[in-house]
């Protein structure tokens, strides 16, 4: 495949872009070990509330007391995937209740500075 060189730099960024830190793979959510480490820390259990309104799952460390008293969230295992600090969380129970398309996708996702919370769009 021939790239002409003006068009070069525009190619790359596309291919970088196009692979998220945050995805859905077999009714899981995986996180990527920068994310998962900035937002979680050490910690082994999160705390996880889905909003259909506005098709947003927020995730917080099951330590965060503030989020405990805000939102009507339930714990959920953060589960490591693999050496390299990988996370998962299963969501079988959120997709099947909210009849979320459960396909293998990227997904858009913002780390909310200073509160230690990920947003994920489903």
């Amino acid at each position: 495949m021939f790239i002409p060189p003006g068009n070069m730099q525009r190619h790359e960024q596309g291919k970088a872009t196009s692979v998220s830190a945050v995805s859905l793979k077999s009714s899981h959510l995986y996180i990527n070990s920068e994310v998962a480490l900035e937002v979680f820390g050490e910690a082994t259990n999160v705390l996880m509330v889905y909003y259909p309104g506005r098709r947003s799952l927020l995730i917080a460390p099951v330590s965060d007391e503030l989020f405990k008293k805000l939102h009507k969230a339930k714990q959920h295992m953060l589960k490591e995937r693999n050496l390299q600090g990988d996370k998962t969380i299963a969501l079988h129970e959120i997709l099947l209740d909210h009849q979320i398309n459960d396909t293998n996708r990227s997904l858009e996702y913002t780390v909310e500075e200073g509160l230690g919370i990920l947003k994920v769009n489903l």
